[in-house]
């Protein structure tokens, strides 16, 4: 016998639940992942207003039966987790937490919380798991730092942009007119807005020759508007995808003994800050 059962049992239901590698952790993903399709469709269904008139309680019955399951599974990870604050702090640990908290605020508050737990959709990210594609998780890095990068050319191109909109909206206040539909700045505004992101709701347009003038202006120069914070977050992916790279030429291919907290995943490569199979942070 074992001299410390409950570790040994701790550290099995770790690699089970938190693994992907054995056979138990893949059959433990997959039949998540069927829970997780079967409660965001009892929650679709429930929202069909023919169904729930006749299948009301049924559906109701298999969503506190997901929600059982999902707060036992959320409690487990908890307890098995080798960090539980992290765990319970990062991304999945968040998304586990918040796709079981609508079912019981339905304690307190009878209509509506629940379909807030189509959240749980997006724990189909673990899907990357079953599917070998974990290593990719790790790509989305770039993607955060570039956007990260960009925030302070974003930030002045929206205010301009606001700014712009504002005095655009004003402008055809002043030219249109109430007869017009538009009764106030702030209205005009939001045809402003919706002119210049091409949308278009057809709900508020203008009627004098100056005013479609205007209007013809904007949606021509909305087009280029467009592509500024593309252009800005593209040119800083392509930066950090270029750091990456180099970063991994002057890498030191040897592995270290450091298990991510996570995944649990072993044999990273030294000096490597992120695990290379959920993307999670590694300790120093």
């Amino acid at each position: 016998m074992s001299e410390h059962p409950p570790q040994s049992l701790r550290l099995k239901v770790h690699d089970i639940i938190f693994g992907h590698r054995t056979r138990p952790g893949k059959t433990f993903d997959v039949i998540l992942l069927i829970l997780i399709l079967g409660s965001v469709a009892t929650i679709s269904l429930e929202s069909v207003a023919s169904i729930r008139a006749n299948y009301a309680n049924a559906l109701r019955t298999a969503e506190w039966l997901f929600t059982i399951i999902f707060t036992i599974e959320y409690l487990v990870r908890l307890w098995a987790s080798t960090a539980p604050l992290r765990y319970a702090r990062s991304f999945y640990g968040i998304i586990d937490l918040v796709s079981i908290l609508p079912a019981y605020l339905t304690l307190l508050i009878p209509y509506g919380p629940q379909y807030l737990a189509a959240v749980r959709v997006l724990r189909f990210v673990r899907m990357f798991r079953v599917l070998k594609m974990a290593r990719h998780v790790t790509e989305a890095n770039i993607i955060v730092r570039a956007i990260v990068a960009s925030r302070a050319k974003i930030t002045v191109f929206l205010i301009a942009l606001m700014s712009a909109v504002f005095v655009l909206g004003t402008l055809m206040y002043l030219i249109e007119g109430e007869e017009s539909g538009f009764t106030s700045i702030p209205k005009s505004v939001y045809w402003a807005i919706v002119t210049i992101t091409t949308v278009g709701y057809g709900d508020l347009s203008p009627i004098t020759p100056l005013g479609q003038l205007i209007s013809a202006i904007t949606m021509v120069a909305a087009y280029g508007l467009i592509a500024v914070p593309t252009g800005i977050v593209g040119a800083e992916i392509y930066r950090e995808a270029q750091r990456g790279n180099h970063a991994i030429h002057n890498l030191n291919l040897t592995t270290d003994s450091r298990i991510c907290p996570d995944c649990n995943t072993r044999e990273h490569r030294t000096g490597a800050n992120f695990c290379f199979s959920c993307g999670s942070k590694l300790d120093v």
